[in-house]
């Protein structure tokens, strides 16, 4: 059965051409599509939409939600969504939040444009037109492909600023592979809660990364003027003790979530008791990420502002999206 795919094109370095003041975004979807000759091969209908032409850098959440809008009313079989590497970890997490179809709906895009030696966008978009099309892939969210490997949203992150080998799911690994242009799942994972967003996102959450022997200064600079913070605290969730209490105080205002710089594992609950440890944040009133990291955890806690969760509902949520 020949199955319906949309291909939401937003920019990014797939679509770029270089001039001599650098690379900007110029090819539209409908030339990308034409440079992949092994898509007339499969048993599938494209219906390419030109949805935005901006570097990833440039896509707010707003373009994001509207996106999903746009994708859910096209009710294809699959969905696929083609931007830049910037941001595709955070884009491609929103996307997992806001989808509650059954339907695929991936993302993905290039390392290198189409101006280089060895552009790899035409095989990653040959690969997600696949894992789209396909039935493996149902009922999991979000996904992200790349570099012939299949991975969950709210796993995946760029670890490389160049190579093509750049995501990877340290806490899960993929969820499958693209062997022999079939798409071959290895595993599942649970569906998470999701969310529907019907006004703009506004709220302003900052990311706060902790360095060695940091005094929080900054702390006082971010309060009064965020809705929301995000720690990204050494470790399992620790921060230098002159920091601990400010963050408590802010915690009282507003949502403050605990995660970890180190790019993989949880935030412990109860391991450690010093000052400025993990025990002591969260007995103060900071919301541990649990498996999700600063970025994922700021893209979460962004959403649940936007739908109108109090801070309980914050604080139970984490854990749920984990």
């Amino acid at each position: 059965m020949t199955r319906r795919i949309g291909v939401f094109f937003l920019g990014g370095t797939i679509s770029m051409a270089g001039h001599g003041g650098g690379a900007v975004v110029r090819l539209a979807g409908d030339e990308l599509l034409a440079g992949v000759p092994q898509l007339a091969a499969l048993d599938v209908t494209i219906e390419a939409r030109q949805f935005r032409s901006l570097p990833s850098a440039a896509l707010s959440f707003d373009d994001i939600v509207e996106l999903v809008a746009a994708a859910r009313e096209l009710d294809a079989d699959g969905v696929v969504v083609v931007q830049g590497t910037d941001t595709i970890e955070e884009t491609a997490y929103l996307i997992d939040l806001l989808w509650d179809a059954d339907a695929p709906i991936v993302v993905t895009g290039a390392m290198r444009n189409p101006t280089l030696a060895g552009p790899d966008g035409p095989a990653n978009l040959l690969a997600a037109v696949v894992v789209a099309g396909g039935v493996s892939f149902r009922r999991l969210g979000a996904l992200v492909v790349f570099n012939d490997q299949v991975h969950a949203a709210r796993f995946v992150r760029k670890t490389h600023t160049t190579s093509t080998a750049t995501f990877v799911s340290h806490n899960a690994g993929p969820l499958g592979h693209l062997v022999e242009d079939a798409a071959v799942a290895l595993t599942a994972i649970g569906r998470r809660p999701t969310y529907r967003i019907t006004t703009p996102v506004t709220a302003r959450v900052p990311v706060l990364a902790v360095g060695l022997d940091d005094d929080g200064m900054l702390i006082t600079g971010v309060a009064g003027r965020c809705d929301g913070l995000v720690v990204a605290g050494f470790g399992a969730g620790h921060v230098p003790p002159p920091m601990a209490e400010a963050l408590g105080e802010l915690a009282q205002r507003v949502p403050v979530v605990l995660a970890s710089r180190a790019g993989a594992g949880a935030v412990l609950t109860r391991t450690y008791g010093f000052v400025g440890s993990e025990s002591d944040l969260l007995a103060r009133g900071l919301i541990g990420s649990g498996w999700l990291d600063q970025y994922k955890a700021r893209v979460l806690l962004r959403v649940l502002l936007a739908s109108g969760h109090d801070r309980a509902a914050i604080a139970a949520a984490f854990p749920a999206a984990c």
